[in-house]
């Protein structure tokens, strides 16, 4: 599914990592970890296609993802240290735009759905910013269920999450990759997988 060959990457002339290699299949979840700055972030920066590395490429399906473009990008989300969430916009109409963007009919079942198991039934219609942190954190992830993706690229995704949370977040992971789909992850914070899963560790 997800593969890299001899990655490289840079900062200020300093190595983060080099002749990094990785594969990811169908039902299979990658940790990644490592110290502050050891490259974790730009790693998956790298993965998704939102920055180049020095070295090495990138497939997905066997072609390299630079030659997708947008193909690429429709087969996985995305979730960085940001929410990615317009906070104007309510919770509902911030996955009806992404509903939208991905090009698709809104499904309103889907929509509910997720937003029900992020437990956010009662803030669906409240502008984003009106939220706490971590019930933005769960708008964010309920993006995940709304539509599916095969491919999650996680970045901190327990950030600002109470223990119900991360443990729906955690069951959700496992319904991901029981249904065929691929993860990579990084995390402070253990995430207990029934799923069997690989690690690297940055930095090391």
């Amino acid at each position: 599914m997800l593969e890299a060959m001899d990655l490289g990457c840079m900062r200020a002339e300093r190595p983060l990592f080099k002749q990094l290699a990785l594969q990811v299949a169908p039902g299979e979840c990658l940790f990644v970890h490592g110290r502050n700055g050891s490259g974790k972030t730009s790693l998956l920066r790298i993965l998704a296609g939102l920055a180049q590395p020095a070295r090495g490429k990138v497939l997905w399906q066997g072609l390299g993802i630079s030659q997708l473009g947008s193909n690429y990008r429709s087969q996985f989300f995305y979730l960085g240290h940001a929410d990615g969430l317009n906070g104007e916009l309510s919770a509902i109409q911030n996955l009806r735009a992404l509903q939208a963007a991905s090009g698709h009919a809104e499904r309103p079942a889907a929509i509910a759905s997720a937003l029900h198991e992020a437990g956010l039934d009662d803030k669906q219609h409240l502008p984003i910013r009106t939220l706490s942190a971590g019930q933005r954190r769960r708008a964010a992830l309920a993006r995940l269920l709304a539509e599916f993706r095969p491919l999650w690229i996680l970045d901190e995704p327990v950030t600002a999450l109470d223990a119900t949370a991360h443990a729906w977040l955690a069951r959700a992971m496992d319904r991901h990759l029981r249904d065929g789909g691929a993860i990579v992850a990084t995390s402070h914070q253990a995430i207990a997988l029934d799923h069997a899963h690989k690690q690297i560790r940055l930095g090391s």
